[in-house]
């Protein structure tokens, strides 16, 4: 059996047990990016009910939001239900700028609260397919299966890598979880998603040929490496980072927080900047940053 007909087969697995398990159709989550687009595809060629959604993270390139809205007039043409999700934090609608000031500190590649909050919750209480790849990473591929099941409590989570009968397995230990997730294009190599997009003459994200390799949050602490690029393309993300950190410094010394610990003199909000960017310092360690903050 070829690639896409595994996919086929997966997302027509994940289908039944979603009316099963949660009485709704599946829910594919779309980014924007490329393997979103490779998803709705092949959820498009199996026939399945589904409906999709995308989390707003307030922070996506303007090309990414445009491709959305585009995307979704499509399949609202075609009469599936498209919905956007938007962040709240503590009660209350929130975006990445807020957000900043609120934790009292900026989102790095160790605390990631930014995706905690702006992401993750995106599809509770549903069954979910994502278009997360292996091929993406080391760490996806050590702790990614192509049926997983989330629980609230992480310790509880399931992972399952085949599909074999892990399907059976899945439904009957998972009727009382919170979310569970089909990942039906795990195992496709990057350029077997391209060679496959291009066959279909589906129109990708602008990005994609601006020299972007990946879709995602502009500034994203995942890839400092990129962060020069991303600010060069789009400036006045980061005069509106900037802003945030200075608000944050505020927050900052009204809370008795201090940087002198590990000799970060954060004056401003482009100390702030030069500091996340890696100008002056490595992200490395944030027990100063956050042990008041009740981190």
């Amino acid at each position: 059996m070829d690639k896409e007909q595994k996919a086929i087969e997966r997302l027509k697995t994940a289908s039944e047990m979603s009316f099963e398990v949660y009485n709704k159709p599946l829910l594919i989550t779309y980014s924007g990016g490329k393997d979103s687009d490779l998803l709705l595809l092949l959820a498009d060629r199996s026939g399945i009910p589904y409906e999709v959604n995308h989390s707003h993270t307030t922070v996506d390139a303007p090309q990414t939001v445009y491709h959305v809205r585009e995307k979704f007039k499509q399949l609202e043409d075609k009469g599936i239900n498209c919905f956007i999700d938007y962040p709240y934090y503590k009660g209350k609608r929130t975006n990445m700028y807020d957000l900043i000031v609120q934790k009292k500190f900026p989102p790095t590649r160790l605390i990631r609260y930014c995706c905690e909050v702006l992401k993750e919750h995106s599809g509770d209480g549903r069954f979910i397919c994502t278009g997360v790849r292996w091929a993406e990473s080391r760490r996806r591929k050590d702790t990614r299966g192509i049926y997983e099941d989330f629980s609230p409590n992480r310790i509880n989570n399931v992972i399952l890598t085949n599909d074999n009968d892990d399907t059976r397995r899945l439904t009957e230990s998972c009727f009382k979880r919170k979310k569970m997730v089909c990942n039906p294009i795990i195992d496709w190599e990057t350029s077997e998603v391209y060679d496959y997009l291009e066959e279909s003459h589906i129109k990708l994200n602008p990005l994609y040929s601006m020299g972007f390799s990946r879709v995602g949050c502009v500034g994203c602490p995942m890839v400092q490496r990129y962060h020069y690029r991303d600010f060069s393309f789009f400036p006045k993300y980061r005069d509106l980072y900037v802003k945030a950190f200075d608000k944050m410094l505020v927050a900052r010394r009204e809370a008795g927080l201090t940087e002198s610990k590990f000799s970060l003199p954060w004056e401003s909000g482009e100390d702030v900047m030069r500091w996340w960017i890696g100008y002056d310092h490595a992200q490395l360690t944030f027990d100063d940053l956050t042990e008041k903050a009740g981190y």
